[in-house]
């Protein structure tokens, strides 16, 4: 068998990974030199460095002025598990997933916390849930946009703006890189090892007047692990040293310095509405070959619902599209295989729980050129593979 020919231009950088994902530009280990390495977190050094982060955060993501921000471990999961763990009970619980992240959130509210008052909206392939079916004096959990997926919500307005429940909102792949709400976002939490590229392991969790409320009000009754406590020592209020530096474990301030480099990176582009713009410019380069590739095609069909930022594809040419997921499955791989054996684009499969295909990040860290050029290798790729079913 012929291989065919091998596209002249590569990526300049091949990652393509939807977490951890790409440094920013310009990244270089040697600008972490000012890392507090081998001090204490709990200096009043790495403290203020911590503060700083958070203050830094704040204004790139233009929260408002009342909202308060910490650091929490375990990245995402860390976030959103303290945030239900402190937070539910007093009201019944509506929990929207359509992918396995979201999946998490609602087996953690029926298996672990075994709410009582519970309702949860499922679905998957690329389709969202029946959101409407919120009702304002119930807490609702969801993700803004669903990494696993490439789905995300298509507007807030199925949110009450005069809602009794909180908001408590998974925004790991869209805070950086999506206009945000805050008028229906009362929790929010992500991870910074997606939109700015910063390492993993540590989370946010951004807390808005009702959630500090319902914290200050409210003793869970269940036990809540150390590390998830959201509440001060005596179970009676916020724990409000975490927003001063405070950490609920020991955080690396390497990491820390990371996150700073890339929050200064953020605010030279032009701050979110720069951001917001290389996402545009990166989902537009990926969107132009999708539009003219017959063999390929969005998981999500409803443009409205389409994530520009973790954009899943599926195989769309006939024959293909119709054989079982084991063999779609087989030529992911080997897609994947055959790209990265020639350095031209890495870690372009799909999330394990999503169907066979491709996922590729358009974060505001990548560089629309990259994607561009990713296009015809993946369009040789997907013909050498092919050819070896």
């Amino acid at each position: 068998m012929t291989e065919i020919a091998k596209p002249h231009l590569r990526p300049f950088d091949p990652r393509f990974s939807c977490g951890p994902t790409k440094k920013h530009p310009g990244w270089s280990p040697d600008k972490l030199g000012t890392a507090l390495v081998g001090r204490s977190h709990r200096t009043p050094a790495s403290k203020q460095r911590m503060v700083e982060a958070y203050e830094r955060t704040a204004a790139l993501l233009e929260c408002p002025a009342d909202y308060r921000i910490a650091m929490v471990p375990g990245s995402d999961t860390g976030a959103m598990e303290a945030a239900m763990w402190s937070m539910l009970g007093p009201r019944g619980v509506d929990v929207f997933a359509w992918d396995a992240f979201g999946g998490r959130w609602a087996k953690d509210a029926e298996e672990q916390l075994r709410l009582g008052d519970l309702r949860t909206f499922i679905a998957s392939g690329g389709e969202t849930p029946d959101f409407t079916v919120a009702k304002p004096d119930r807490d609702l959990i969801f993700t803004w946009n669903a990494t696993a997926a490439g789905a995300r919500i298509p507007d807030t307005d199925w949110i009450a703006g005069d809602r009794e429940g909180l908001t408590i909102v998974d925004a790991t792949s869209a805070a950086f890189a999506m206009e945000l709400d805050w008028s229906k976002i009362d929790v929010l939490t992500y991870s910074w090892q997606k939109s700015l590229g910063g390492e993993a392991q540590h989370g946010m969790i951004v807390l808005g007047p009702r959630a500090l409320e319902r914290l200050a009000s409210h003793k869970p009754e269940w036990p809540v692990p150390r590390i998830l406590q959201l509440h001060n020592a005596e179970g009676t209020g916020v724990l409000e040293e975490i927003f001063e530096g405070k950490t609920l474990n020991t955080p690396s301030m390497l990491c820390f310095e990371d996150y700073l480099l890339a929050l200064k990176w953020a605010a030279r582009e032009g701050g979110l509405p720069g951001l917001l713009a290389r996402v545009d410019r990166n989902f537009a380069a990926l969107s132009e070959w999708v539009g003219k590739t017959a063999w390929i095609d969005f998981l999500c069909t409803d443009e409205r619902k389409r994530s520009p930022v973790s954009v899943t594809l599926k195989f769309a040419e006939p024959g293909i599209a119709e054989r079982d997921q084991d063999t779609q499955w087989a030529l992911t791989r080997r897609m994947c295989a055959l790209l990265e054996r020639e350095n031209a684009a890495l870690d372009v499969n799909p999330h394990p729980s999503a169907p066979a295909g491709l996922r590729i990040w358009c974060g505001p860290t990548m560089e629309a050129d990259d994607i561009a050029a990713l296009g015809p290798w993946l369009d040789w790729a997907y013909a050498n593979a092919k050819a070896e079913l």
